[in-house]
């Protein structure tokens, strides 16, 4: 007769399966790397292909940092956080296709964040990050709780409607952040880094925004072009095969050169560049966490409120975009490790924030 088996104390049973997800994905470990590196050089097209898609929006974010937060955050930050998180989720996550980045929801959420924190004069700027830094502790602790409650187990309760209509609404938040920005470039600038004097007359604005909406277009065009090389009916082989897996990053270098290799008689900032200072300028931020105890107690509990917006939505974007890593279409024969990927991004939410960077999440694979 078969014995049932234990299910041990009913603090265990609260476990989202993290244990689990280690003991189904750590067997395939090695294999992954294996199995990374068997196509050898054609493996460099999808990895170039990603720099760019991560890389791109960290800057675009990271401008739209520099106007929310007075320049405290910037295009540094977010690239920084960008490059760090990737490399922890590739080497230590257990969905290695979960791309994680910057989203606009964040950059919004730290935006009011700062708003609130600059009027109070027991807070202010100069605390920023560092009641900042609370905030990813708390969302960080935040998270962990939930793995262990269980909130995991729901997952499978997100249809693919959902999943769809949230690639949908990455995409449309991407559109809009360029044509604001291309907007933008016809404006009058203001903050950190805004060009003066004959930059600001309206005929040279009306040049710099015509220049960035030529780059722009530009940009597009010939990168749908280039993706559809494959099909061209000129060129050889090997020609349409190369353009077709790297046309796009190229169509990126080459007109980005474009925007340098134009000299004209123009004022100084025009056109615009994005202001990102040098890495080992930025050292405030780097030790945010020395500054923590700075912060009034009654700031550190209202921390709490940013804290659980940043949880729900790290909750629903992380494990949608975890659950679109692992649908049919990809025919992958190994096993999830949803559980596990939303603990250890709980640990990264709350180390980013005590190095004063942004958290970040997974975006679209």
């Amino acid at each position: 007769m078969l014995q049932p088996r234990s299910r041990g104390p009913s603090w265990w049973r609260l476990k989202s399966g993290v244990p689990e997800d280690v003991k189904g994905r750590l067997p395939f470990y090695k294999d992954d790397w294996v199995q990374g590196f068997k196509p050898g050089f054609r493996i460099l097209a999808p990895a170039v292909y990603i720099f760019f898609c991560s890389a791109i929006p960290a800057l675009a974010f990271g401008e739209q940092f520099v106007q929310e937060t007075d320049g405290i955050l910037s295009a540094i930050h977010t690239l920084v956080a960008t490059g760090l998180s990737g490399i922890i989720q590739a080497v230590f996550g257990g969905q290695p296709l979960l791309i994680v980045g910057v989203a606009e929801p964040i950059v919004l959420t730290y935006a009011y964040m700062y708003r609130f924190a600059r009027d109070k004069p027991d807070l202010g700027p100069d605390l920023f990050l560092a009641w900042a830094a609370w905030t990813c502790v708390w969302a960080g602790i935040m998270l962990l709780a939930l793995t262990v409650a269980g909130a995991c187990r729901y997952i499978h309760l997100f249809t693919r409607f959902s999943g769809e209509l949230f690639g949908a609404l990455i995409a449309v938040l991407f559109v809009q952040e360029a044509v604001k920005g291309i907007k933008a470039e016809f404006g009058r600038p203001e903050g950190l880094g805004a060009p003066t004097g004959d930059a600001l007359l309206p005929e040279w604005r009306l040049v710099n925004g015509l220049w960035g909406l030529f780059l722009s277009f530009g940009l597009l065009l010939t990168a749908l072009l280039v993706r559809q090389a494959r099909s061209w009916r000129f060129g050889t082989p090997a020609v349409r095969a190369l353009l077709a897996d790297y046309g796009v990053p190229l169509m990126v270098v080459v007109w980005s050169g474009l925007g340098y290799a134009v000299a004209a008689p123009a004022p100084g900032g025009i056109p615009r560049r994005v202001q990102m200072p040098q890495a080992w300028e930025v050292k405030s931020t780097w030790s945010v966490a020395g500054r923590m105890g700075e912060v009034p107690g009654a700031y550190i509990a209202a921390a709490l409120v940013p804290a659980l917006i940043i949880t729900i939505l790290f909750y629903f974007d992380h494990s949608v975009s975890a659950q679109l890593a692992q649908v049919e279409e990809f025919n992958l024969k190994k096993p999830s490790a949803y559980n596990y990927d939303l603990a250890l991004l709980g640990g990264i939410t709350a180390a980013f924030g005590l190095i004063g960077l942004p958290p970040l999440n997974g975006v679209l694979p």
